[in-house]
C-alpha cells in the first residue's frame, strides 16, 4: 500500500480563526495518514500553536473543518477525540507520586481502561524497570515518556505532540526519535510540532510550513528539500568586482544578509568577503567563465545542499523559528 492509499487519520480543510479582527490563522490545510509522522513547523507568530489548540478542541475554528477518522472536532467531539491522544506544551504529571499511579488515575478517567493496558503502554513507552518510583526521581526523557503513555492509554489512533524533544540532551533526542519512528511503524499516525528543524528532517515523512498564519508548504521533507534551489558560496579576488559580475548574471541572485539564510556552522566557515548567491547547478559553469573574463581571480566556489532549515528560512523571509 502506498502513501496516498493509507487511511486519513487528521483533516484539516480551510481552518480560519478570528480572534476580534484580527484573523489568527487565515488558511490551514493538510492531511495526517496512518502510520506516517507528521511535522508541523512555524516561526513566532505563525499560528502553530492555535492551531494546534484547534485540533483538540480547546478552541473552535472560525471557519473550516477538522476531522479525525470522519468525526467531526467541532460537531462529534467525543467521537472524534476519543481517537487522539495529545500532549500540548508539557506533559501534565503528578511528580509525588510513582508513574504506575499517574497512570492509574488517568486510566480511571476513560471508560474500559484496565490494568493490562496499563501494562501494554509501560512496555511500549519502556518504563517497567522505573515505573513503580516516584516521578520526582525521573529524567525529562523519562517524564516525556510517562506522558507519552498517558496519551496512548485509549488506543489514539492520532497522537500529537507539542515539542517532544524539548529540553532533552542529544541522547534523549535521539532515544524519543527511535521511539516516534517504533509508533508510526506500528500504524500510528503522528502529528509532530517542534523548532528543531534539523530533527524533523530526521524524523518525518512529511511537513507543513505555516508562516503568518497560511500553510506555505506541505509535502515529503526530501520532496520538498530537492524542489528548493541551493546556495553556492564564492571566494572571489577581488570581491567587489566579482560582486558586481555575478549580480549581472539573470540566473544569479545575490543573497545581500546570508546571516538570515544559512546556519551557524556554515556561516563560521565562511570569510567576510564571501559572497552568497542563489543558483541553480546548470547555470553555476557560466558564471565562473563570466567571471574569470571579467578578470576576477576564482578561489573557490562551494555549494551548500539545501536543508529542510534552509529551505524554511527562504519560505518565511528569514524569521525565526518558534
Amino acid at each position: 500500500m502506498n502513501d496516498e492509499q493509507k487511511e486519513v487519520v487528521l483533516s484539516v480543510e480551510n481552518v480560519k480563526k478570528r480572534i476580534g479582527r484580527k484573523w489568527i490563522i487565515q488558511d490551514v490545510t493538510f492531511d495526517v495518514r496512518a502510520g506516517e509522522i507528521f511535522g508541523f513547523l512555524g516561526p513566532n507568530g505563525a499560528g502553530k500553536t492555535t492551531t494546534i489548540r484547534m485540533l483538540v478542541d480547546l478552541i473552535k475554528p472560525t471557519k473550516g473543518r477538522i476531522k479525525v477518522c470522519g468525526y467531526d472536532v467541532n460537531t462529534q467531539q467525543e467521537k472524534a477525540l476519543a481517537f487522539v491522544g495529545s500532549i500540548v506544551e508539557n506533559p501534565e504529571v503528578y511528580t509525588y507520586l510513582t508513574g504506575w499511579e499517574n497512570l492509574e488515575h488517568f486510566a480511571r478517567m476513560q471508560p474500559g481502561i484496565g490494568e493490562d493496558r496499563i501494562h501494554e503502554v509501560v512496555d511500549i513507552v519502556r518504563l517497567d524497570k522505573r515505573i513503580h518510583d516516584k516521578v520526582s526521581t525521573y529524567s525529562l526523557g523519562m517524564r516525556q515518556r510517562l506522558g507519552i503513555a498517558q496519551a496512548l492509554l485509549g488506543r489514539p489512533k492520532l497522537l500529537i505532540l507539542d515539542e517532544p524533544t524539548n529540553g532533552l540532551d542529544p541522547k534523549g533526542i535521539k532515544e524519543m526519535r527511535e521511539f516516534i519512528q517504533r509508533l508510526a511503524g506500528e500504524g500510528l499516525a503522528v502529528f509532530v510540532s517542534s523548532h528543531l528543524l534539523s530533527e524533523i528532517q530526521l524524523l518525518c515523512d512529511r511537513v507543513a510550513i505555516i508562516s503568518r498564519g497560511k500553510v506555505l508548504a506541505v509535502g515529503g521533507v526530501d520532496e520538498l528539500i530537492a524542489g528548493s534551489t541551493g546556495y553556492v558560496v564564492w571566494d572571489l579576488y577581488p570581491a567587489e568586482v566579482g560582486e558586481s559580475v555575478l549580480r549581472k548574471i539573470a540566473e544569479c541572485e545575490v543573497m545581500d544578509h546570508p546571516e538570515s539564510l544559512l546556519d551557524d556552522s556554515i556561516l563560521a566557515g565562511m570569510s567576510t568577503e564571501a559572497i552568497v548567491t542563489r543558483i541553480q547547478e546548470e547555470h553555476t559553469a557560466r558564471a565562473v567563465k563570466q567571471l574569470v573574463a571579467a578578470g576576477v581571480e576564482v578561489r573557490g566556489v562551494s555549494r551548500i545542499n539545501p536543508t529542510l532549515e534552509q529551505l524554511f528560512l527562504q519560505m518565511t523571509e528569514g524569521e525565526s523559528i518558534e
